[in-house]
């Protein structure tokens, strides 16, 4: 379709030298209607073929970012923990949303380019080389100058394009901060520091477009002066021949016409280099997710993990982020169906412990076994389908609470769901929102109570039926009544299920089968709750402090009773 339209561009031109000739000239009265029905056929044929090249284009281009779009998106699920710690939201969402559009604005330009200015090009000098050789080749001189103009500005382009790409990630960070951390931003009164940052960064993006609307620009007054050289050239030497050498009017505005329909074509091609630069800034950055390889991956010789009791062991394990020890020699045992707590002041490496079970990341030294296979014998997906996870700050999807609660077994029946929502404590509360089963919890959980959000995340955990179970601090933001209801839950989810637990109130943690005491690291006592208080230590210690913080609260509700 581009090749019929540039081939109509070039007949409108053609068509000029009888117009010139035939009418105006001979006075040929019988060709006027000719040569106007010619006209009509030929605007008519240009049309419809830039209709249809038009609307095929825009296909394949919606085609092609939506499936970029996706290809992205899984591409970024795929990486690991250390990934989305390297990397804002606001950088991955700007490379999920704004990188599949660069890359159809480089093809859209590449395709207009190729099919429709540079055949509308070779179309219109073929006129011109027809009409007057001599004439074509003066035209032509200006082509060197305008190449090593534009070729100069390319380097420029691309770094200013990068700069303006990625501080506008910064600004949807911004945005992202503010309406998840809402609630702090108002109790504090944050907003006019906010709008600072929001401020800085929308005047860096503003000055970096500025900086490539000056850049781009500058091909403008290259090309119009060049262009203007041109033409006189044309219009001097063609008059000459007409007034000295009796030329051809006809074939002399022939070639001026298709002269002046070829600058428009010519001054883009110009320009292809530049504009396809700026579009390849997100071509570059969406393939440097698309081409990453995740750090932590599954061995090729790796088998499905398929276990249904699990003794978890960590043999002399050492592990750090970067260069900072968190775990030095880490040696404890979580007997299959046992409960085992990790305690231990901020820092000691407990929520290590929990990312290394779930393999978020892979230790430095020693080994993690798992029935006495190392773990990294597993599929890191199927090890992780033996895993559930009850965590503190419970994160819900927007949807219904059914489809929250689906997430831990996606084939489970609504009667499984349902059970498992009983067995949570959430059926009563569930069957009392307006839609039941089928209500939206909002973002985030953002409908629910805290204690009913835990309790969802209780049930999804149930109906995962994972040997191994991780609680962090499951209980901890809860008043005492959600506590009771999230415990008897707990206590039923526990059952069958090597459970590892994590709880700064000791009380939490004193039926556990074992209690490993953490510190810097490394585990400094072990053994049951009777056991470690006779000992003393760290335990005792940690248990004293909260006791003596807690033994206000307990006078007062007595009194109150």
């Amino acid at each position: 379709m581009m090749l019929i339209a540039s081939a109509a561009t070039a007949a409108s031109a053609y068509i000029i030298k009888e117009i010139v000739n035939k009418i105006f000239i001979e006075k040929s009265e019988g060709l006027v209607f000719t040569i106007a029905g010619l006209i009509v056929f030929i605007y008519l044929v240009k049309g419809f073929a830039t209709y249809f090249s038009s609307v095929t284009l825009t296909k394949i281009g919606n085609s092609m970012v939506a499936r970029l779009q996706r290809q992205i998106y899984e591409a970024v699920l795929k990486q690991d923990i250390a990934f989305f710690q390297r990397h804002t939201l606001g950088d991955i969402v700007v490379r999920i949303s704004q990188n599949a559009g660069a890359a159809r604005s480089a093809v859209d330009l590449i395709v207009m380019s190729l099919g429709r200015d540079l055949f509308t090009l070779v179309s219109l000098v073929a006129v011109m080389v027809i009409q007057n050789p001599t004439m074509s080749a003066l035209s032509l001189v200006i082509a060197p100058p305008a190449v090593y103009g534009v070729t100069h500005l390319i380097k420029k382009v691309r770094t200013a394009a990068r700069k303006e790409v990625m501080s506008s990630a910064q600004i949807v960070t911004i945005v992202q901060e503010s309406v998840q951390g809402i609630r702090v931003v108002k109790s504090f009164g944050l907003e006019d520091r906010l709008c600072r940052s929001f401020d800085a960064a929308t005047a860096g993006v503003e000055r970096l477009s500025n900086r490539m609307a000056t850049l781009s620009a500058r091909s403008s007054p290259l090309m119009e002066t060049l262009g203007g050289f041109a033409i006189a050239f044309v219009v001097m030497f063609g008059g000459y021949q007409i007034v000295h050498n009796n030329a051809d009017p006809g074939a002399f505005f022939s070639f001026i016409t298709a002269l002046l329909l070829a600058y428009e074509p010519a001054k883009r091609l110009a320009r292809f280099n530049l504009d396809l630069e700026k579009s390849m800034i997100g071509v570059r950055m969406m393939y440097e997710i698309l081409d990453l390889v995740p750090e932590l991956q599954s061995a090729p010789d790796a088998v499905e993990a398929k276990f249904e009791a699990a003794t978890v062991t960590f043999d002399r394990v050492d592990f750090a982020y970067g260069e900072a020890p968190v775990l030095r020699n880490l040696t404890l045992t979580a007997p299959a169906n046992s409960v085992v707590a990790l305690v231990g002041p901020s820092g000691a490496g407990k929520s290590t412990v929990f990312a290394l079970v779930e393999r978020f990341y892979d230790q430095k030294g020693g080994a993690i076994l798992i029935n006495g296979t190392d773990m990294r014998r597993f599929t890191v997906d199927s090890l992780r389908r033996h895993i559930a996870l009850v965590t503190q700050d419970t994160f819900l999807f927007d949807g219904t609470v059914a489809a929250n609660i689906a997430d831990g077994r996606p084939d489970a029946t609504q009667a499984e769901i349902e059970a498992a929502a009983r067995d949570a404590n959430a059926y009563e509360f569930i069957m009392a929102m307006p839609a039941g089963f089928e209500s939206r919890v909002g973002e985030g959980g953002g409908n629910l109570s805290g204690g009913q959000r835990q309790r969802i995340a209780i049930a999804r955990a149930i109906l995962r039926k994972a040997p191994i179970l991780l609680l962090d601090e499951a209980t901890s933001a809860l008043d005492a009544q959600a506590e009771r209801d999230i415990q008897d839950a707990l206590g039923r989810l526990m059952k069958g299920r090597t459970t590892f637990v994590i709880a700064h109130r000791l009380a939490t943690v004193r039926d556990a089968d074992v209690i490993y005491v953490m510190d810097k690291g490394e585990v400094v006592q072990s053994g049951n709750h009777a056991q470690l208080m006779a000992e003393g230590g760290l335990y005792a210690h940690l248990r004293a402090l909260q006791f003596k913080d807690e033994k206000p609260q307990v006078e007062v509700a007595e009194v109150t009773g």
